[in-house]
Formats: C-alpha cells, structure tokens, sequence
C-alpha cells in the first residue's frame, strides 16, 4: 500500500542507480560507468552522426569528431544566467563526457508524445530528434522549488542523458500517488508537481532557510532526484571557510 510498511523481504521504493548502463541510438552506442559520483559518459558516433552537449561536458575526443559551437542569444537566457551556448559534435569517433560537479549520469529514452522537465543545471546531452527548450514556471516553483524561473522542457524521439549533484535517486509514482522532494534536490520529472509546506513555522522563517518547502509531485510518472544540494553545499562551503 502507498504510504504503508512492505512485508518482510519485499521492501519497493526509490530505487538506486548504480550499475554501469549502456545502450544503442539511432547511429551510435553508449556507456555509462563510474558511476554515483564519478561518472563517465563514452560515446560512440557513426560517420555523420550529431550530438548536442552542454558546454564544459567533454573530457576527451577522437580527432575524426567535428567539433562546433552554437550560440544563441535571447532575454529570457540573459534574465536567467543560462548557458547562451550548445555544442555540436558529428562523428565519427569517440567522445567522453562528464558532469560539471561530483555527480551521476542518467539516460532517459525519449519518445513522441512524451514530454520531460528537466533542472536547468541537469542537462548534459542529447541525441538527433530530441528538442530541449526553456519553460518558464510559476513565481512560487520558481522561487522555492530550487529550480529557478526557467527550466527545460524535453520533447521528441531520442535519447536524453542528464547530470546531477551527487547519486542519483529514482521514485516511481503509481495512479494518484503523491510523495513530496525537498526544494533543490530535483533532477527530472514527467508528472505534476505543486509547493507545499511540509514542517511547521512561520513563513518568514520558511522563505528564508528553505526549511519546510518540498514540491508535491503526483503520479503516475517518474522522478529523478540527486542525493546532494548545491545550493546547499555552497553555503555550507562558506561557512566552513569563514570558520578557517
């Protein structure tokens, strides 16, 4: 029952991702290994075959791999702070990615008409015939849910690989089942959400640690969590600098 205690040696819930994945696409092959917080992304590209990546990912190449930038310029990127900039990789050759921070490495199979949201920090790269594009959210997600104003939204068919702040954590939600994740710990996610106060206190209070405010998602779906929070981390960073 959703909510209750599991029998004894039938315990199901957030599920851990841990072994090594790998997988093929559409003029290509992939793995995934070291994973939890070292992992590696090594991709395999035919002759012609394009890849779009988020900057800053590529750890290595072989030289037959055509590298190119794309830079795109709007307000919306500006008012965010978000990366004006993609790359473009074609092969053929071999190509090795990695996150930005100590984190994992998730592969979700896009298919049309399915639609993602992703954290605008969880984007790592994407095969031909997957489209990512920013959304906006509402005032309240945008100020509390940890993701910021604006996201992605993942739409097409093809292959999405996102990155986290540590491990990555996976809950699946059955038919109007609800479960609530702390602000700053989403990834991924393909069912509704909305805010809610979860702890006691005043709303000031709230506002101002973060305390007490989780994101209500409801199935069905899946949602993709990291185990770290930056946000988090940074300001405990500061503190300990601050002490030393």
């Amino acid at each position: 029952m959703p909510g209750g205690a599991p029998a004894y040696g039938e315990f199901s819930g957030a599920k851990e991702t841990l072994q090594d994945d790998t997988g093929v696409f559409n003029g290509g092959s992939f793995r995934i290994s070291h994973r939890d917080t070292n992992s590696v992304l090594t991709v395999q590209l035919a002759m012609g075959c394009p890849l779009t990546v988020r900057p800053g990912a590529m750890i290595a190449m072989s030289p037959t791999i055509t590298l190119r930038g794309n830079i795109s310029f709007s307000w919306k990127k500006l008012i965010i702070g978000g990366s004006m900039t993609m790359s473009h990789y074609t092969g053929p050759g071999e190509l090795l990615l990695a996150p930005s921070m100590l984190g994992d490495i998730m592969v979700i199979r896009i298919e049309d008409p399915e639609e993602w949201k992703i954290g605008r920090d969880a984007f790592l790269g994407h095969t031909a015939g997957v489209e990512h594009k920013y959304q906006s959210q509402s005032l309240s997600k945008g100020v509390f849910s940890g993701e910021g104003f604006f996201i992605y939204k993942i739409t097409g068919t093809g292959i999405l690989w996102i990155q986290s702040f540590g491990a990555i954590i996976r809950k699946d939600l059955r038919e109007d089942e609800t479960y609530f994740i702390d602000n700053g710990h989403l990834v991924a996610w393909n069912c509704k959400y909305k805010m809610e106060r979860v702890a006691s206190g005043g709303i000031i209070s709230g506002i101002s640690s973060g305390e007490g405010l989780a994101c209500r998602f409801k199935g069905p779906g899946t949602v993709y969590l990291q185990t770290r929070n930056l946000n988090a981390f940074a300001a405990q960073m500061k503190i300990s600098t601050a002490s030393g």
